[in-house]
């Protein structure tokens, strides 16, 4: 399978350092990275907006080494919030972040991480949206959902992100259907040993649905992230069974992929939103999208080789 030497790949710096080197790579970077900084962004949020569509923008970049970076991190949100209030977008446009950038794994990360993300919350709040803890690889889950517990007791629209691919994922959506939380299932994309996660497309695909049914029959809000047009299908039924209304769900995929779908959901009446990253440290954000999906690593491979 590509994907596992491809995550492998993302944490290479000589992979790093070659392709960001490759005359081609920005022209493709730009299809699932459409800025480097909050002033490219603005437009794009605009426009996604007045085509119906809904946002979750994440400021990319994890690779932390000290508690200055985590704090440049919260910074950038911050900015962030600022160019979003004269919008007017409300829960249209939200916010997803990675505790990681926050200094998660820094010496004291837990507490550092939950005093650099709560003033991001409080600020989305204060503009009407609010924020989604993304989840990242199996160490860090417990940390994260202990700050989403804390969160939660001030900002209880504050999502979190669970993983079909790990084992311990549907006691986390029984639990996490009860609270009346806002919760996005994935199909989840590190690179997980076979002692905590499904190795088999199959299996994580009947994870996913199991998982999915748990979160429509709760009293949560589930948040489908999926490209693929299988599970979508079941998504909308699964919606259905439950008697769930148009707006008591919605569907998420990445910016760049399937984007006529995008729009077709959003004219079918669903709510459907743009995972929407920007800025420069892009490498490992674009190596785990190459890693979900072949095709992702086709479009790469054909125009580094009649482009490069």
């Amino acid at each position: 399978m590509l994907g596992p030497v491809i995550l492998a790949a993302s944490r290479s710096d000589r992979m790093r350092r070659l392709i960001s080197a490759a005359p081609v790579t920005k022209q493709v970077v730009d299809r699932f990275i459409p800025g480097e900084d909050v002033d490219d962004i603005v437009p794009v949020v605009r426009d996604l907006a007045d085509n119906g569509l809904e946002l979750t923008m994440d400021v990319v970049g994890e690779d932390i080494t000290n508690p200055a970076q985590a704090a440049a991190a919260r910074d950038a949100y911050l900015e962030l919030v600022d160019r979003l209030k004269p919008l007017e977008l409300g829960t249209r446009a939200e916010m997803s972040v990675k505790l990681s950038m926050f200094g998660q794994a820094l010496e004291g990360g837990h507490e550092l991480a939950l005093s650099n993300v709560r003033p991001v919350v409080e600020a989305a709040a204060e503009i009407g949206t609010t924020v989604t803890l993304d989840a990242e690889d199996h160490t860090t889950l417990d940390s994260m959902f202990a700050i989403h517990e804390e969160l939660r007791k001030d900002f209880p629209q504050t999502g979190c992100v669970i993983q079909a691919y790990l084992f311990r994922t549907e006691a986390d959506a029984r639990r996490l259907a009860a609270s009346g939380s806002r919760v996005r299932l994935v199909k989840g994309a590190y690179k997980e040993p076979a002692s905590v996660a499904y190795q088999d497309k199959r299996e994580i695909d009947r994870a996913y649905v199991r998982i999915l049914r748990t979160l429509m029959e709760g009293k949560g809000y589930p948040m489908i992230g999926s490209h693929d047009p299988r599970l979508i299908a079941i998504g909308q039924e699964l919606a259905h069974q439950a008697g769930r209304k148009l707006d008591e769900y919605e569907f998420q995929m990445l910016y760049g992929i399937r984007t006529d779908e995008h729009l077709r959901l959003a004219a079918e009446g669903h709510r459907m939103r743009v995972y929407t990253a920007y800025g420069t440290d892009w490498y490992g954000y674009f190596m785990r999208r190459l890693a979900e999906k072949p095709a992702n690593l086709c479009f790469f491979a054909r125009s580094m080789l009649t482009k490069g």
